[in-house]
């Protein structure tokens, strides 16, 4: 059994060595072929497909660069000191690859989807690989917390049963917004948040003053979307460089320089979406035609995946940008965090994608559906940094941190895997919030199949 388990690692942590650029295109060329596109159309979808996720990994890591410095600029100038680092993503993955338990629950996941597939019980087939490990992260948080791998493995497995059911409910808001048939949105961060952001666009709905106020830039031209010079990406790029720079202080050079560079990545990730959604359209379309053709229960297939097909969205841009100097501001003055966003802060854009496409693309109400999004990482993050700190440092990780504990912003603040590890410890708090828990996805599965008949009467 042994060495099944250490052959299992060995080979996931050769394939997971790919950057999700080259999986994702692999996976969707083998689906393509099987979905029996001609190999030339297929093989064309497949390089859209890498080459726009490749092109979304380019610009965040040149929208890092861009905002580090000046993040930067802004502890030093007002000599704050937080005793927790926010590195990223990397660490997290460190722990999940480096426990027996990874190998195991990854094809468990899989097996679990295509047995709610056969069952029934789920229409979304949750192909996003490289996301995979974010189920395997929990399991192994929990293992090393109570010593006991089936725990592990239940935790890993309950996590992706409400992922891939979450994914389901969000097809109907991704086709209505833009327009893209039988793709559903996959990772746990994004899709995880759905509940609650139809539950708040609800309550929203209910505030007579705040119900009628909109700022959608992806309806141009339409009442209450707000000025058109903001329904620019590039424009909010501008504004919320220049915002940053004088809060660095930046002179002028500095000010202007980061500016347009912000504008650029503003510019850029749409095309990289538009790369994607083209190639994701064309394999979905292929595989939903064989797949109704063949099981007529299975009408309404849909296909998870990575966000990037939403990057071509104004609003979801708009929404993720403006919430990086409020996470800022957030992160200044809210008690009791110990972390400032840094390594994993443009992941906001992707975040809160599927919230803004609930809200109806009004980035008003996104903007402030961040807000708790946000303190709730800040805390979660600050909260379970001496764990992740002492589990890298297991791994034989080199944290050259200066003393202080390392996190991450998104990732390491997830809602969803912070209650779950509560649950399975025990936690009064965490078996208080199941109710909670299971109202809202009884609404948000309400909703999700009420928005998908309201399309079949069209």
């Amino acid at each position: 059994m042994d060495s099944i388990v250490v052959g299992l690692k060995s080979a996931f942590t050769a394939f997971f060595g790919f950057k999700a650029y080259v999986i994702l295109p692999v996976f969707m060329l083998v689906l393509a072929l099987a979905a029996r596109m001609r190999p030339k159309e297929a093989l064309l979808a497949s390089i859209k497909i890498g080459a726009g996720f490749s092109g979304v990994f380019i610009v965040f890591s040149f929208f890092v660069t861009q905002i580090r410095p000046a993040i930067e600029a802004v502890i030093a100038l007002r000599g704050l000191d937080y005793p927790v680092a926010d590195v990223g993503w990397p660490p997290l993955a460190a722990i999940t690859w480096s426990s027996p338990l990874t190998p195991l629950l990854i094809p468990l996941v899989l097996v679990l989807n295509l047995v709610m597939i056969a069952a029934r019980s789920t229409k979304t087939l949750y192909i996003d690989l490289w996301n995979y490990w974010h189920f395997a992260l929990i399991g192994v948080l929990v293992r090393n917390a109570t010593g006991s791998l089936g725990l592990g493995l239940a935790a890993g497995l309950l996590l992706a049963l409400y992922t891939i059911k979450t994914a389901e409910w969000s097809a109907p808001y991704v086709r209505r917004e833009t327009g893209l048939e039988g793709l559903a949105v996959s990772p746990v961060s994004v899709a995880g948040l759905l509940p609650y952001a139809v539950a708040l666009n609800r309550a929203f709905d209910a505030i007579p003053g705040l119900r009628r106020l909109s700022w959608d830039p992806s309806r141009t031209g339409a009442k209450g979307s707000g000025p058109r010079l903001l329904q620019e990406p590039m424009v909010i790029g501008i504004l919320v460089g220049t915002g940053l720079s004088l809060l660095a202080g930046y002179d002028l050079k500095g000010t202007l320089e980061t500016s347009v560079n912000i504008a650029a990545v503003m510019f850029l990730l749409p095309k990289c979406g538009a790369l994607i959604g083209e190639g994701m359209g064309a394999v979905s379309l292929a595989f939903k035609l064989l797949v109704e053709k063949r099981f007529r229960s299975l009408r309404g297939l849909s296909i998870a995946v990575d966000t990037g097909i939403l990057m071509t969205n104004p609003s979801v841009m708009a929404t993720g940008l403006i919430l990086i100097p409020v996470s800022l501001l957030v992160a200044f003055l809210l008690p009791g965090n110990r972390v400032l966003p840094l390594g994993d802060l443009p992941n906001l854009i992707s975040i809160m994608s599927l919230c803004t496409l609930v809200m109806g693309g009004n980035v008003l109400r996104s903007v402030l559906a961040g807000i708790p999004v946000i303190a709730s990482f800040l805390l979660i993050a600050s909260d379970m940094a001496p764990l992740y700190t002492e589990q890298a440092a297991a791994t034989g990780m080199n944290l050259d941190l200066g003393g202080r504990e390392l996190t991450a912003f998104t990732d390491g603040g997830n809602q969803l895997r912070y209650w779950l590890y509560g649950l399975f410890q025990g936690r009064a708090a965490a078996w208080a919030a199941v109710p909670l828990v299971l109202g809202l996805l009884w609404y948000a599965g309400r909703e999700s199949r009420k928005l998908e008949g309201l399309r079949a009467r069209d």
